[in-house]
């Protein structure tokens, strides 16, 4: 008697679950174009200060909604980038490591952000020695810090990350200006999973990728040029850029929530919802 060959059973979609998360944001009261230190900003191109706060305030009423704490840092006058908390610093464990801006037009935003950290309750702050650009450059996936560098965060900062929290570093080396930093090109999703552009990455770097996250979600150029990787994960809910439909719609298959959130005015800065988000991880 021959056999029957069955089909394999399809693989069951993951069931995800959200975690309740603290984020640190900055209006962007005093926001404009007024220089150009990435390949996105322009200074021939309008920016609509008001509608640009209104595409904040649905961002954080966003985080509310799902059920996220979100603080509030006051915005500083002729500080425009302010509004992109990423960039503050980075804060695990309860303890945090402040900014140190690669650019001039941004040095004051460290002293800022340092002292908000100062007045938050946490564990320690540190000022940083190296130049870093906070979680711009390192993203936290479960025990490990995965940073970047290329353009903004030298590698003497991933140094002084491992050595601050005692967690292994896992440098990635960034080679297109338009993904100047790791936040643009690369967004976690859960304490496994990863969603990345390889195009943004050096050849070493996306081996390493390939063989830290096997399955991790693979976004295409169109996408990471909407800046949809620049992304914040709960590890249900991701919200992202509304411009990034086909990995909306991979991340739907993979079990997750994408909320597309429409952040036009501040993408003209060279950032999204993950620039504008800083997490307090207490």
């Amino acid at each position: 008697m021959t056999a029957l060959l069955l089909p394999a059973p399809a693989a069951a979609t993951p069931q995800r679950s959200a975690r309740g998360r603290r984020y640190l944001m900055c209006p962007p009261t005093y926001f404009e174009v007024s220089y150009a230190i990435n390949p996105w900003m322009d200074l021939n191109c309008a920016v609509d200060v008001a509608l640009a706060n209104r595409q904040w305030e649905v961002l954080r009423q966003t985080y509310l909604a799902l059920g996220h704490d979100v603080d509030v840092i006051t915005p500083e006058p002729g500080l425009p980038d302010m509004v992109f908390a990423a960039n503050g610093g980075l804060v695990i464990e309860g303890r945090a490591m402040g900014a140190r801006f690669a650019y001039e037009e941004r040095h004051a935003e460290g002293p800022a952000y340092l002292a908000w950290f100062e007045g938050a309750g946490l564990k320690s702050v540190t000022d940083a020695v190296h130049v870093n650009e906070g979680e711009g450059d390192f993203l936290v996936v479960d025990d490990l810090v995965l940073a970047g560098t290329g353009f903004r965060t030298v590698p003497g900062a991933h140094a002084e990350v491992q050595e601050l929290f005692g967690m292994p570093v896992i440098s990635l080396e960034l080679i297109d200006p338009r993904f100047y930093h790791l936040d643009t090109a690369l967004t976690v999703l859960d304490e496994r999973t990863i969603a990345y552009y390889p195009g943004a990455f050096s050849e070493g770097s996306r081996e390493v990728l390939r063989r830290l996250f096997p399955d991790a979600v693979i976004a295409d150029h169109e996408d990471a040029a909407a800046l949809g990787l620049n992304a914040v994960s709960d590890g249900l809910n991701v919200v992202l850029s509304h411009g990034a439909v086909a990995l909306m719609d991979e991340l739907r298959a993979r079990g997750y929530n994408p909320i597309g959130v429409d952040l036009s005015e501040l993408t003209k800065a060279g950032g999204s919802a993950k620039c504008c988000t800083l997490e307090i991880r207490a």
